[in-house]
């Protein structure tokens, strides 16, 4: 390879393109690439230990931009929410990717952009291990540089950024969002406050100390606790808004916060670091690096929407998927009772679907205007589903979206450590068993009684409930082979992920907007039912408002889909084991109970394969955003596959009935 023949080291050029040269002769070919970059590192380093000459040249021309160039809006801004607000973020991103900022080679920050200008750079970057890049900043010699007893131009700007974040991050401590979870910030028992006083009387007397003057370290102690104290409240905040609502606002508050105080500590950190260089009490330890690696990606990503929507939104979406794991904890039957009930409420909502699939027959029945008739389906199917809801029974497709929240909670409570495979395997199979015995009750209670329905209407009222015609559609809508049911079934799966969001959602805006303290203080509603029934009424709407909004606009989504196929003339529908199971009931009443075997076949065929698509699309996606919700990186799915493989291997009986209970024997 040849390193810096031309770029590092020639005569006349001045020192931004010297340094741009070496960081193009650093970069590796692909940006993946981490073992090209640590090559090409230990090879300058190899130069620069056998060329004083040039590492002189490298030296001065790194000083002398940390020197002369300005820093504080790098230290301050690179890699940090501004106060502009979400939309506000993700518009100026839009903007500057369509017309790039003009860049200022005074600032320190645009000089960074330029020298790591290629997409991907980040990820060589970070890739290199901190002892590489700790070997290369060795190699410079920054010893050889004569001490001086006045403090740098490039430190003096880092203690002056330090000063900045400091007064952004006790403002940002006085925000009323905040003050709202934690009203005792005001009350001045704040950390945010007091670690800018610290920091203040810390930084006037880190002059004296590089001038040769022993240093505190009790002082240094106390402002590295201040910050930790703050970072233990965002998280105490964090989790008060799990039971009392967050916002996008406050979510982007709490992040912008919590890398001021990540900030703060870095640069506190390098400067306590480059003092003991400077006094000659230093060690191996370099915090410039990791300073320089954040840095780095946070002027590669300052224009990256999606970087942008997923760090902003990570607490919302934590907030709705930890609603759906503590609603999907009563989807999991863990005793014969529990299991019992399971059964109870699933043929209870097989009854419901059964009429609901009536209905809807009878809509498309009608003579009526497409959006008319759109509109009554997405009412019979909304509708429906929150009556199933308030009787309590259970729609089997509702449960992955739940459970699978609930399974990445478990897998969150680990704090990092390895997870217990063996408790992890023991859920699943409660989750199998409860999902199994309420696919049966759904199926088993919505063909007869879809069959019953349709023999009696024909009996009694002598003209059947479906056409000859309509069945043989129905049936052949339901083919696993020859219709599109399975694609059909993903597009419902779908729909069922969105419904979990949507009851996450209502769920944090009854409790963030306190609808049940509101509602209680509605006088008129008080006279109306009397205050015993208000308060039961209250209780009802505070643990089942998401439910029954997940319930309305996920049948308003089955019902939207199809007529937005049926308006485009695109190929979009959905197919629900439990709407197809009572089809197939009203289908054999059509053929008067004498189908062909080859159809009955096919149809149950077609009903397994839609259920099993259903729940799999749906219990992947939940499964996916609740576990990128907490942050979860989860690298032993092939042991708990194994593991779930030996248990249904040696233990079948748990994944489809409960366990025997052992009693005391008499």
């Amino acid at each position: 390879m040849k390193l810096l023949s031309d770029s590092a080291n020639p005569t006349g050029k001045d020192d931004v393109a010297r340094l741009a040269g070496v960081i193009d002769a650093l970069r590796p070919a692909r940006p993946h690439d981490a073992a090209a970059a640590v090559q090409a590192i230990c090879a300058l380093c190899y130069r620069l230990s056998r060329q004083p000459v040039l590492r002189v040249e490298l030296r001065t021309s790194l000083l002398a931009l940390l020197n002369e160039r300005e820093q504080i809006s790098l230290y301050t801004s690179t890699g940090i929410l501004p106060n502009t607000g979400f939309f506000s973020e993700a518009a100026r991103r839009i903007s500057h990717k369509l017309l790039p900022a003009a860049h200022d080679a005074f600032r320190l920050k645009d000089l960074l952009s330029q020298f790591f200008h290629r997409p991907g750079d980040e990820c060589w970057v970070n890739a290199v291990p901190d002892s590489c890049w700790i070997e290369l900043l060795q190699a410079l010699r920054f010893d050889e540089v004569p001490r001086s007893t006045e403090l740098p131009p490039a430190i003096a700007q880092i203690t002056r950024s330090v000063r900045i974040l400091s007064f952004h991050i006790a403002a940002i401590g006085l925000e009323p969002e905040l003050l709202r979870l934690e009203p005792e910030i005001e009350q001045g028992i704040s950390p945010f406050l007091a670690q800018h006083q610290a920091t203040l009387d810390w930084l006037e007397r880190y002059e004296s100390a590089w001038a040769g003057q022993d240093a505190d370290g009790n002082e240094d102690a106390q402002v590295v606790g201040l910050l930790n104290q703050g970072t233990l409240l965002i998280r105490r905040i964090h989790h008060r808004a799990t039971h009392e609502g967050t916002s996008i606002r406050l979510t982007y508050l709490l992040q912008r916060l919590q890398q001021h105080l990540e900030r703060n500590a870095a640069l506190y950190a390098c400067l306590v670091s480059l003092r003991q260089q400077h006094t000659g009490h230093g060690s191996n330890h370099h915090p410039e690096v990791s300073l320089f690696k954040v840095l780095v990606q946070g002027e590669c990503r300052k224009n990256d929407l999606r970087h942008h929507w997923n760090q902003s939104l990570g607490l919302l979406a934590l907030r709705v998927t930890e609603n759906a794991s503590r609603a999907g904890e009563h989807y999991i039957a863990e005793n014969r009772a529990e299991y019992a009930q399971m059964w109870r409420s699933a043929l209870g909502a097989g009854v419901i679907i059964a009429l609901m699939a009536l209905l809807k027959l009878n809509i498309g029945e009608q003579v009526l205007p497409p959006l008319s008739q759109a509109l009554l389906i997405c009412l019979n199917y909304g509708f429906g589903f929150m009556i199933i809801h308030v009787l309590r029974f259970t729609v089997a497709t509702k449960q992955p979206a739940m459970t699978a929240a609930t399974l990445a909670a478990s897998l969150g409570e680990n704090n990092g450590q390895a997870p217990d495979l063996d408790g992890l395997t023991t859920m699943i199979a409660r989750t199998t068993r409860s999902q199994f015995a309420a696919i049966l009750g759904n199926v088993l209670m919505a063909v007869p009684i879809s069959a019953a329905i349709g023999f009696a209407v024909q009996h009694f009222g002598n003209s059947p409930v479906i056409s000859m015609d309509t069945a043989r559609h129905l049936v052949d809508g339901i083919h696993p082979l020859h219709s599109a049911a399975i694609a059909y079934a993903a597009i419902a799966g779908a729909c069922l992920f969105l419904s979990g969001l949507i009851a996450g959602y209502y769920d944090n805006l009854c409790a963030y907007n306190n609808i049940p303290q509101r509602l209680m203080q509605l006088g008129w509603l008080r006279r109306l039912l009397g205050q015993r029934r208000q308060q039961r009424l209250v209780r009802y709407v505070e643990n089942n408002l998401g439910a029954l909004a997940g319930n309305f606009w996920f049948g308003c989504m089955l019902g939207g889909v199809t007529a937005l196929g049926t308006l485009s003339g695109l190929p979009l529908d959905i197919r629900h084991i439990a709407f197809s199971s009572a089809y197939a009931g009203y289908s054999l009443a059509a053929f008067n109970f004498h189908a062909d075997w080859n159809i009955v076949a096919w149809t149950a065929a077609g009903i397994t394969a839609i259920g099993l698509t259903n729940l799999a699309v749906s219990f992947a996606l939940a499964l996916t955003v609740a576990l990128r919700a907490r942050q979860i990186a989860f690298a032993q799915w092939r042991l708990l596959a194994v593991s779930v493989l030996r248990r249904l291997v040696t233990h079948p009986r748990e994944f489809f009935l409960p366990p025997v209970p052992t009693g005391p024997k008499h």
